[in-house]
């Protein structure tokens, strides 16, 4: 198990960066591109608008490395660009839909529907940020803590029986809830730990 002392934090990556190290680029894309995709998502862009969105997020982060003044805040900077992009696209293609697009026998044009204009409420970003540190977290526990978590807590509509977890994991029944609460435990621990960091 990776525990959240090995993990470099947002700053220690961001130093590694302005010296041209290649995998701490890698880090910091593969550590905040959930995120990323989950903001542009949020704001009704479709796949290929959140893809956009996340080219633009680094192509940034790659521009401003080294003037960064709080490395540390790298992830509320992340977020508030991600947000900053995802609107301007979402305006963007708000003025390209064509007015003259086919309608429907109603008069209504299904094909262009145009996201709702609301911004992102802080508390949905909060949501996003929190369901972030939850997937980083997960990712740092051990492989049999992951395992059942993923079979207990899976998102399909039928719920799967301890007995068949334990069958699957090759554990007993019993020890199935229990074994779930202190991986929950560690959960907790963990992305607590990542977001006091």
């Amino acid at each position: 198990m990776v525990s959240p002392l090995d993990t470099p934090t947002d700053s220690a990556l961001v130093d590694r960066c302005r010296s041209g190290d290649a995998g701490a680029w890698r880090l910091l894309v593969q550590r905040y591109q959930r995120l990323v995709y989950a903001v542009a998502l949020r704001a009704g862009l479709d796949e290929a608008g959140a893809a956009d969105v996340f080219q633009t997020v680094f192509q940034r982060l790659v521009q401003h490395i080294d003037t960064l003044s709080q490395p540390d805040r790298l992830q509320a900077w992340i977020v508030t660009t991600a947000k900053r992009e995802a609107l301007r696209q979402r305006e963007l293609a708000r003025r390209t839909v064509s007015i003259h697009a086919d309608e429907d026998d109603d008069g209504e044009s299904p094909a262009h529907q145009i996201p709702d204009d609301a911004p992102l409420a802080e508390a949905v970003l909060a949501d996003l940020q929190q369901l972030h540190l939850l997937r980083q977290a997960f990712d740092q526990l051990d492989e049999r803590c992951r395992g059942l978590l993923a079979l207990v807590f899976r998102d399909e509509d039928e719920h799967l029986p301890y007995a068949e977890v334990g069958r699957r994991l090759g554990m007993p029944t019993g020890s199935v809830g229990p074994t779930r609460v202190r991986c929950l435990d560690k959960l907790r621990q963990l992305a607590t730990a990542r977001g006091a960091g």
